[in-house]
């Protein structure tokens, strides 16, 4: 591969990680503002799952920079910044667990939320797109972060899912327990990611 169209492949990889980032942070913010207007723990905790999921995307930017200009002398900070992201995501699955079980205990009934179920049904379209993209540009690159990037957006693709589900099942048939369990698929993703992320570290040190 020629150095022209290796650089517009990193050029590629990086319009794909921006918009990771912006659509990410635009989602978190009407996932909770909507999520806390309904009482709606899935749709909350996916709304902050998708401000840390921007973090991430974040340090991929910072590690395809860094390839671009040769410069590797930034791996402590990195390594700093991935442990910062896999303990959110510990913090985050505590209070999601708290949250949804203290719902299920008191019986607090969400209210059905139609924006949450655009947005989340918005991700189940755009993720496996970006996940394809991100895919075919890390094998091009032989980029293991790109390529662990794109299973990334597969799982959240995933987690859309879930939160799907639950929206839909509380909208459509007033089953208002399907909100606070779709909130414990949500906590199992976290924890599972932040794992995986603390073991990626480790090996990488």
């Amino acid at each position: 591969m020629s150095l022209a169209n290796k650089k517009l492949l990193y050029c590629w990889a990086l319009k794909l990680e921006y918009f990771t980032i912006i659509y990410n942070v635009l989602e978190g913010l009407v996932c909770i503002i909507f999520g806390y207007l309904s009482s709606s723990t899935a749709l909350v905790g996916f709304g902050f799952d998708s401000f840390i999921e921007s973090i991430s995307a974040c340090i991929l930017v910072w590690r395809l920079k860094s390839t671009i200009i040769n410069n590797t002398s930034e791996r402590e900070t990195e390594h700093k910044a991935v442990k910062f992201v896999a303990y959110s995501f510990f913090i985050l699955s505590t209070y999601i667990t708290v949250e949804a079980f203290g719902k299920l205990y008191y019986q607090e009934v969400p209210d059905p939320s139609l924006i949450g179920m655009i947005m989340t049904g918005l991700s189940l379209i755009i993720m496996p797109f970006l996940a394809h993209q991100k895919y075919i540009t890390g094998r091009k690159l032989n980029s293991r972060a790109l390529i662990a990037d794109s299973k990334e957006s597969i799982a959240c693709c995933f987690l859309s899912a879930t939160v799907f589900i639950g929206l839909l099942l509380n909208h459509s048939w007033g089953l208002w327990w399907a909100d606070p369990a779709a909130s414990i698929g949500i906590v199992i993703f976290l924890i599972k990611e932040g794992i995986g992320l603390l073991k990626e570290k480790e090996a990488t040190d």
